[in-house]
């Protein structure tokens, strides 16, 4: 659920340990959900998916830019960065920032973010309104979504909302971005948890990834059926309480 929701997947994944006590969830775990998000994402925009792959492959040959093929250059446009600093600072990240103060203050501060977006927005921005310098924005927001807490679909809202696209396509754009960063992200940690030395549950995988894409599925649904009249406040104040919480629980002990 949280996987496509702008509400912070990485700090949801640490309360079950904060609260209850249970150990890291490990690599076979994160592999099942990257696959259940990509299998869910893919089905739900299937058709989105084949015609922007084909007015992409077209536009190559052509040399020529159709309304299809331009939505599939901004999505590897507005990939650039986030696949750039994965790469230049991901240990960094692992090593320094996945403390759960840092979830916990992005959780709050990105959260802020988010509402401020929705509500100074004009939200007039239709498809053919997605003009490079918004795509560049949203792009280096979703690098700034590396950092744990932040969210990559909230923060990729939140610049869409900023350069004035409408609450609908903020979302779609948002999700049709993470299907190359789930196909990146989830290849990776399969390669890993091939390499393991003890054989991977498969069955586990299995029933893990069947969940996160029913659940993924249901949520990319309802998410776009009803955030145009909701807006963004209900997530806002959601990330508000996440965030207190996960201080009460760093501070208490």
């Amino acid at each position: 659920l949280t996987e496509f929701l702008p509400i912070s997947s990485s700090a949801h994944l640490l309360l079950p340990g904060e609260i209850l006590g249970w150990p890291d969830q490990g690599l076979a775990f994160d592999v099942a959900v990257h696959v259940g998000s990509l299998i869910a994402v893919l089905v739900y925009f299937r058709s989105d998916v084949f015609e922007l792959s084909l007015a992409w492959g077209k536009s190559l040959q052509t040399r020529q830019q159709t309304k299809q093929s331009y939505m599939a250059w901004a999505v590897i446009v507005a990939t650039i960065p986030a696949a750039l600093a994965g790469l230049l600072f991901k240990d960094f990240i692992e090593g320094n920032l996945r403390s759960v103060t840092v979830i916990a203050s992005t959780t709050i501060l990105f959260g802020l973010l988010l509402w401020w977006a929705d509500r100074v927005s004009n939200r007039q921005k239709g498809q053919g309104e997605l003009g490079w310098k918004a795509v560049v924005v949203i792009g280096l927001f979703q690098a700034l979504a590396l950092i744990p807490g932040t969210s990559r679909s909230g923060a990729t809202m939140t610049a869409a909302l900023f350069m004035g696209l409408s609450r609908q396509l903020a979302a779609r754009f948002s999700f049709l971005l993470s299907i190359p960063l789930i196909i990146a992200a989830g290849g990776l940690k399969s390669l890993d948890l091939m390499a393991q030395a003890e054989p991977a549950p498969w069955s586990d995988i299995a029933l893990g990834a069947a969940v996160s894409a029913m659940t993924a599925y249901a949520c990319i649904h309802l998410f776009l059926k009803h955030i145009e009249k909701m807006g963004f406040l209900p997530f806002v104040i959601y990330r508000l309480l996440l965030g207190t919480v996960l201080f009460i629980l760093v501070y208490s002990v």
